[in-house]
């Protein structure tokens, strides 16, 4: 499969103030050196701890923030490189679906007129067109065009987040950025979402790149999966290879976290020591040895490159080949092991 877009080396950090009583300023290492591509019509799951710069991705490869250093590559086009005005072609190829789906919308515009405006601004519709455009937008995400004229907080949270599906939709789009679409509906409705960008996927060869903290979610709409910690990618993998066997101990804590709806099956599970080192001060070496029950004085030296330990499969890890022998989750104990 051909490359949609290629990320090279991308890093971004942010200048902070310190809270003490001397003040001055620190330096925060969102993203740190981070590469990976996305296939044409794949769906791509960036999973992680909140904090460990997954946002800041998203925002990075729609060029809402820009980097320090790296290249975003679309469809072989550096994104960086582009003035606002070469860029803004590229706009309409590339849309985000955001993480709340009211604070999205403009709180004083009709849903019509929200969706609406993207046409117009990019002159995808002649004016008379617009609505009956929106009107089908509308019908493709669940509503209907009697929805138009109505106000954003005259919908639930996951007719909401709908909205903003169709938004993204209306300029015809080849890449959607999904920042933990999820994450502020209830249980209840996040299926239904699911199974919405599934559906819209397979309807206009779409290409994900989805956003989330939720293992469950990753593995049911993921083709590859990258695990973020502290601004790297530590492990990358097809869904099925991951969750039958990780190859790093940060993905192997978080596929043993995972809850199993069954309590005949009991196992002690190994749990991460520690909190998240700060990522204003990141430990030297390995960034999570802190935390690591394989951790060996080369982990505090070196920093592991992310490698590929069996085909397809990498991880950033100087003992990966321990790693994944117990892991006990849900999504795990459905696969068959090697």
């Amino acid at each position: 499969m051909d490359n949609l877009l290629e990320i090279r080396n991308l890093s971004k950090s942010f200048t902070v103030t310190a809270h003490s009583l001397k003040g001055g300023r620190l330096r925060l290492q969102a993203v740190d050196n981070l590469s990976f591509s996305l296939r044409k019509g794949e769906t791509f799951g960036l999973v992680g701890e909140s904090g460990c710069g997954k946002s800041t991705v998203a925002r990075l490869l729609l060029r809402l923030i820009e980097p320090d250093q790296g290249e975003i590559l679309f469809d072989g086009t550096d994104l960086i490189s582009l003035s606002p005005a070469r860029l803004r072609p590229y706009r309409k190829r590339l849309q985000m679906v955001f993480q709340d789906p009211f604070s999205s919308l403009n709180p004083r515009l009709r849903i019509g007129s929200a969706i609406g405006e993207a046409l117009a601004i990019h002159r995808l519709a002649p004016p008379g067109e617009i609505r009956d455009r929106v009107g089908r937008l509308l019908s493709t995400v669940g509503l209907g065009a009697e929805h138009m004229d109505r106000f954003p907080h005259e919908f639930s949270g996951g007719q909401r987040q709908r909205i903003g599906i169709a938004r993204a939709l209306a300029v015809e789009p080849e890449l959607i950025v999904a920042d933990e679409p999820l994450s502020a509906l209830d249980v209840s409705i996040q299926a239904q979402i699911v199974n919405l960008f599934q559906d819209i996927q397979k309807d206009f060869g779409l290409t994900y790149l989805f956003i989330s903290h939720d293992l469950s979610v990753i593995e049911h709409i993921s083709d590859r999966v990258g695990v973020m910690y502290l601004g790297r990618i530590v492990e990358l993998a097809g869904a099925e290879s991951l969750y039958r066997r990780p190859r790093h101990p940060y993905s192997e804590a978080l596929l043993n976290a995972v809850p199993v709806a069954d309590p005949q099956r009991r196992r002690e599970r190994p749990l991460l020591r520690g909190e998240i080192p700060s990522p204003l001060a990141p430990p030297p070496g390995c960034p999570f040895h802190p935390r690591c029950r394989y951790a060996a004085e080369v982990c505090r030296r070196e920093l592991p490159a992310l490698e590929e330990k069996v085909p397809g499969h990498y991880a950033a890890c100087h003992f990966s080949s321990q790693v994944g022998g117990d892991v006990f989750s849900a999504a795990a104990s459905a696969l068959p092991r090697n």
